[in-house]
């Protein structure tokens, strides 16, 4: 089975939604349910760094917003 690449937080946050519900309504074979579980720790670990990164951006930016001098 070929795995997508994803690119978005959405995009990876919907696939781990589709992956759970499956999971969690016996949707998934027995047979490729290692794959899915493969996929969704991927996943998780994608939207994870996102997040890291993208709040790590969020610091930085208001951190250079609070060193602009005032205006008067």
């Amino acid at each position: 089975m070929k795995q997508a690449k994803t690119n978005t937080y959405r995009a990876a946050l919907s696939e781990l939604e589709m992956i759970v519900q499956q999971i969690e309504n016996e949707e998934i074979d027995i047979d490729i349910l290692t794959e899915k579980i493969k996929r969704a720790d991927y996943l998780c670990k994608f939207c994870r760094a996102k997040l890291r990164n993208t709040e790590e951006e969020v610091k930085n930016i208001i951190k250079d917003i609070e060193q602009l001098p005032e205006e008067t």
